[in-house]
């Protein structure tokens, strides 16, 4: 298990924690979201990056150095902290949330999105609360006040977030990976600066419909943040059977999933390490990206739609449409991103719609010894 110190200087602690709320002003009408907004300064998400998340961060000094990964030409940061002072008038974002835990593939995290001008704007955000769902259910509106908080990037990555320095010398590579990094924001903390606007409302979850080229051919880093953490749905679409590997693809195995890396399920073990892993899939002009699964999942063990105990020859027989949150994870500073650096993370299997010639869900089989 990770070594995580979370550490919170305490004039940043003082400074987050605003005063105790009343419970009314917790669960919020439009009204009196409105009238809260009006003692402060509202952002769009896309308002609140451009304003806040600078390139090198504000956070990184000779005495809190980034984990070696962080850059590889001292200009383009992959992770970054940028602090924000608390101040007498709040700031606030707002967002409707477009992820759940209950598959377990959201781990301390929600998405956000904002629509704008008819426009998908998103955030990821980080918080070290188990269960979040319970509380932040997907398709409640939030409003956050974000004066006192961080804003930061894990491998390029956008998110709402506080500094967190990681020691932990059993990692791999890891003399990469000590140092100061966006880290999840205290469960109290997090409550005491947030506020649920009505009730959850899926039916008001807006998708972005794409083609797989639409965002594999994006390569630039600032570009991609922008696009990171949107809730979007590609159609006719279908797994291969493969997952990527560092000099390709490779076809899935049949092994058990407990013992076998690369078995044709959605997410085998790790041994341990707990990286999320991607199985591909691809539209009918061939296009390719990934869907990525945590190994700690529910379903992670269940066999890619049409592979069995057999292998994979049936999975491109089930096509349709897969939904889940988008995602630009370059840890490495490669800076010359390719397909497989994007990927989709679904929420639970309700996300894969795909059916077969006759109009059959694929179905849901968990492997068994």
């Amino acid at each position: 298990m990770k070594k995580i110190l979370y550490i919170a200087l305490v004039a940043l602690c003082a400074a987050c924690t605003p005063p105790a709320t009343e419970e009314s002003k917790v669960f919020l009408t439009e009204e009196s979201a409105q009238e809260l907004i009006a003692e402060g300064t509202i952002l769009t998400l896309q308002e609140f990056k451009d304003t806040y998340m600078t390139e090198k961060g504000n956070f990184l000094s000779d005495t809190s150095l980034y984990r070696t990964r962080a850059t590889k030409d001292g200009i383009n940061y992959l992770f970054s902290i940028d602090t924000i002072s608390k101040s007498e008038k709040p700031i606030y974002i707002r967002g409707r949330i477009t992820t759940d835990d209950q598959g377990g593939n959201f781990y301390k995290s929600l998405c956000i999105q904002q629509i704008v001008d008819g426009k998908q704007q998103a955030l990821r955000v980080s918080v070290d609360m188990g269960s979040a769902n319970g509380l932040y259910q997907m398709g409640q509106e939030i409003l956050i006040r974000v004066d006192g908080l961080a804003i930061g990037r894990y491998a390029n990555q956008p998110q709402l977030c506080m500094p967190s320095y990681n020691n932990n010398i059993y990692a791999n590579n890891y003399e990469q990976k000590i140092g100061w990094a966006p880290g999840r924001i205290p469960a109290a903390i997090f409550k005491a600066h947030t506020y649920c606007i009505g009730l959850p409302d899926m039916n008001k979850l807006v998708y972005d419909e794409l083609n797989i080229k639409d965002f594999t051919s994006i390569l630039n880093l600032q570009e991609a943040r922008n696009w990171d953490g949107k809730l979007v749905r590609l159609k006719n679409v279908h797994y291969t059977g493969y997952y990527f590997t560092t000099s390709g693809t490779a076809k899935c195995t049949t092994g058990n999933p407990e013992d076998d890396t690369n078995a044709n399920v959605f997410a085998p073990t790790t041994t341990n390490i707990g990286y999320p892993q991607t199985r591909i899939i691809e539209d009918a002009s061939g296009n390719k990206t990934g869907i990525s699964s945590s190994e700690y999942a529910k379903f992670a063990h269940f066999y890619l739609p049409g592979a069995d105990q057999n292998g994979i020859d049936n999975c491109k027989n089930y096509v349709g449409d897969v939904e889940g949150i988008l995602g630009f994870y370059n840890d490495n500073a490669k800076y010359d991103p390719a397909y497989d650096d994007w990927s989709i993370t679904i929420r639970d299997l309700d996300d894969l719609q795909l059916k077969d010639a006759n109009g059959q869900l694929w179905p849901r089989v968990e492997y068994k010894k």
